[in-house]
């Protein structure tokens, strides 16, 4: 049914007509998410009828059916205008029982009412700053929390609990007040730990479920979307010991939801929300990815629990057979294994000897191959410098942030990036607390030793010489070409002379003289004027 055909029904007001012509607009265009820019007046018009009885309140019986017709409308980006008024927020939050103002929910609310009120609601969210703005003054996100908390106590349908989470997420994503406020006035990291371990229904102390049903699926990824916004900026704060309590709490039910397959083909999705909140996590707390204790079917190491371990790096593979949104898809998984191997031994030994196990083939490239080591040495170099930083960042703590045995695994070329950046290009030691630990070599691997290049990483055929057959004066008048080659380039500014600092970061090569200089002058007593 044409929109002008139902402006005008509902502008005529007879009640049949104009209820079975909205009933008529709403199915035919229940699917519809783009619109002809040709009926756009019509559509608008429409709108403001609709936003305007509404503002001035409507019987029970035409509100669901209204606010269908709000809901399709509010997809036209060309009529959010009419939408995004104080009024029209507000009629749509009372709608929605989540009106700051108004008193408590009645016993028994109409939820299909509710429910297309929150999806109005959402879509406005999303589309529109000035709606963003309206629904933070109008401090929707209390209500929405007070039902966030209700709903274990209440039995909400799955469609307004998941509505809930929803506009929730939007908001925090879209507004910093709005993040902000839930994060410390609402107490939200608590209130919606609560709430995902009730969608769960698993307790910290019970072993997680196998399978998790379709709709706690959804649910329990909204959480985990709200959670992630209002701890985004937590890995930087100290926490005290109550909030530390907290959070371990939650990485317990994080910890839960690595290990849970989700329904339909939404596991993978699933995990990868878990995933990017354990990324939030004080890092004190992710100590307890590693203190379930063993049970039968348990993956064992030195003693400990590697389950999650062992899961978080299937995710990483698979994360790796992606193309697009690698940074994405990859870096949060990166980071949590990191900073559990960074902090704990059991788990850097274990993950080391999953990704870098003993050197025997030495013949290619570190980089060439299909192994999950090969993978990751390949990030090293890669266009995103922060794909390539937490790829070499986990790789160099696999190598207990030894210069060496990291040049050993990846290749001094694709090391020297992470290298320079830490002022490690002359070799040694990064500062981290490891303990002394062999890295045992294969025989295949001290046979071909003082044949790899180091740069390369990998053994090659020693190239002809160039100056074979040459006399001396010959050679001496090439020496002598390259030198004044390099000259020309340098004085042209082509390339610059680079140096080794004395602590180790690359600068300009008179630089590096001088610096040198200097710390040897310092350092010899007899320099001393006086």
């Amino acid at each position: 049914m044409e929109p002008r055909a139902v402006a005008n029904a509902v502008e005529a007001g007879e009640e049949a007509a104009m209820m079975e012509a909205l009933r008529t607009y709403n199915r035919e265009n229940s699917e519809s998410f783009t619109f002809e820019d040709g009926q756009r007046e019509d559509r608008k018009r429409l709108a403001g009828l609709l936003v305007s009885a509404l503002e001035q309140g409507l019987p029970p019986s035409r509100r669901a059916t209204w606010l269908q017709s709000l809901r399709i409308l509010s997809r036209d980006r060309g009529c959010l205008d009419l939408f995004t008024s104080r009024p029209s927020l507000q009629a749509l939050a009372r709608c929605a029982g989540i009106f700051v103002s108004e008193g408590p929910d009645p016993e028994s609310p109409d939820m299909d009412i509710v429910l297309e009120a929150l999806k109005c609601l959402c879509n406005l969210v999303l589309s529109s700053p000035a709606a963003q703005a309206l629904a933070a003054q109008a401090c929707l996100v209390v209500r929405l929390s007070e039902r966030v908390r209700l709903s274990g106590q209440r039995s909400f349908p799955h469609d307004v609990q998941f509505f809930d989470l929803r506009l929730l997420f939007l908001l925090t994503a879209l507004r910093t007040d709005v993040r902000q406020q839930l994060f410390r006035e609402l107490q939200g990291v608590r209130l919606l730990t609560h709430a995902l371990e009730l969608t769960l229904g698993a307790s910290p102390e019970e072993s997680p479920p196998e399978f998790l049903p379709a709709q706690e699926t959804e649910r329990a990824m909204e959480i985990l979307k709200v959670l992630f916004n209002i701890t985004f900026d937590l890995v930087k704060q100290e926490v005290d010991e109550d909030d530390a309590a907290c959070y371990r709490h939650l990485g317990i039910l994080l910890r839960h939801c690595v290990m849970v397959s989700a329904a339909g083909d939404r596991t993978e999705e699933f995990h990868g929300h878990a995933v990017n909140l354990l990324g939030n996590l004080p890092l004190e707390c992710l100590d307890v990815l590693l203190t379930p204790e063993l049970h039968t079917g348990s993956l064992e190491f030195m003693g400990v629990n590697m389950d999650v371990i062992h899961a978080l790096l299937d995710f990483l593979e698979r994360r790796l057979d992606q193309t697009h949104r690698l940074k994405e898809s990859v870096a949060p998984v990166l980071s949590v294994l990191t900073e559990c191997a960074r902090a704990h031994r059991p788990a850097r030994k274990f993950l080391k000897a999953q990704v870098l196990p003993p050197l025997r083939d030495v013949s290619t490239r570190p980089e060439v191959g299909g192994l999950l080591r090969n993978r990751l040495v390949r990030l090293m170099t890669h266009l995103d410098t922060d794909v390539k930083r937490v790829a070499a960042e986990f790789l160099f703590v696999l190598c207990a942030e030894s210069v060496p045995r990291f040049i050993k695994y990846t290749g001094y070329g694709n090391a020297a990036g992470l290298l320079a950046a830490r002022g490690l290009m002359a070799g040694g030691r990064a500062s981290g607390q490891y303990s002394e630990d062999e890295d045992t070599d294969t025989e295949e691997y001290k046979e071909a030793k003082a044949s790899i290049n180091p740069v390369t990483g990998r053994v090659e055929e020693k190239p002809p010489n160039p100056m074979e057959g040459m006399t001396e004066e010959q050679k001496e008048h090439e020496a002598m070409k390259l030198v004044n080659m390099f000259d020309r380039l340098s004085r042209h500014r082509v390339i610059q002379p680079m140096g080794m600092s004395p602590c180790g970061h690359l600068t300009s090569l008179q630089d590096a003289m001088c610096q040198t200089m200097e710390g040897q002058l310092s350092s010899d007593p007899d320099s001393d004027p006086d």
